[in-house]
């Protein structure tokens, strides 16, 4: 899907109005793209370059939507930065560092720029391939459960509080609802408006095991991670408050979100919507503790 075409990368270059950007590297990159680096530079017909990408999403002097690929990743990376702190800063990529121009946008963009039509595909003659659109909202599936994982490590806090700390029982204690190794913890909640909904308590364990088999199942596949490394950007650290880590680790079917010195959630593709704590237990610290040495961190 590539716009390599000379035309099409003028056509988008040509009085872009940018709106927003976003990083495409190994160590943070959309994930509504992929489970991985790879999988991300892929669905965009680019190569996985080891620095990778900027991807500049703006609108043309006709109002149509463009997502300009660059490999200036520091200009990028310095813009969004900026504005992150609230600070205005230009985005105004050379044309000799634009690597494709593509049609549409991969992710939903809010604003519009002032003063040229709405936002619009560009004409079938203008684009080489048809255009990017972002997932659906209404739908569940491998890009919105990612998006799902996305949003509990953007607000970790309030999905946290959510969690009753009494289905993680200490060890030794009566039966518990969850007591080690990373273990279902005792209720679900409803991914989607940060708004979680309580369902029912679950007992977590079953002869040692998590009762829960998508559970069980992405902990085997993260376990196995440590000993055979996926690829690039199947598990990411960044920043976390009080000198921990968030671990985000993705396969297929499924997403892990952590801290590495608390809990984790779980969200699966055959389980439209639900989120699913992971309690703490004897080996969960390990378990992420590997993870993060393994892990991609942004440089």
């Amino acid at each position: 899907m590539a716009g390599t075409d000379e035309e099409a990368v003028a056509a988008a270059d040509d009085a872009l109005y940018v709106l927003t950007a976003a990083l495409l590297t190994p160590a943070k990159f959309p994930s509504v793209l992929g489970d991985d680096y790879p999988e991300a530079c892929a669905s965009l017909g680019l190569p996985p370059l080891a620095d990778g990408y900027g991807l500049v999403l703006g609108q043309d002097g006709e109002g149509a939507r463009w997502t300009v690929v660059v490999d200036d990743v520091s200009l990028v990376a310095v813009a969004i930065a900026s504005w992150d702190c609230g600070m205005e800063q230009d985005l105004s990529p050379d044309e000799r560092t634009v690597v494709a121009a593509l049609p549409g946008w991969p992710l939903a963009v809010a604003v519009a720029a002032p003063n040229v039509p709405a936002p619009h595909d560009p004409a079938p003659d203008a684009a080489d391939g048809p255009p990017l659109t972002p997932p659906d909202a209404g739908l569940w599936g491998p890009a919105q459960r990612r998006l799902g994982a996305d949003e509990i490590a953007l607000q970790w806090a309030v999905w946290r509080e959510q969690v009753d700390d009494a289905a993680f029982p200490a060890p030794g204690g009566p039966a518990p609802a969850a007591d080690g190794a990373g273990e279902s913890a005792g209720d679900d909640v409803k991914a989607g408006d940060g708004d979680a909904r309580t369902g029912e308590e679950e007992d977590a364990r079953r002869d040692g095991q998590p009762r829960h088999g998508g559970i069980r199942r992405v902990l085997a596949e993260a376990r196995a991670y440590v000993d055979s490394p996926p690829p690039l950007g199947r598990v990411r650290s960044s920043f976390a408050p009080g000198g921990a880590r968030t671990l985000r680790a993705d396969g297929p079917g499924w997403s892990l979100v952590a801290r590495t010195d608390d809990i984790a959630f779980v969200l699966l593709d055959d389980e439209p919507g639900e989120v699913l704590p992971v309690g703490r237990g004897p080996e969960l610290p390990g378990l992420l503790e590997a993870l993060d040495q393994m892990a991609v961190r942004p440089l």
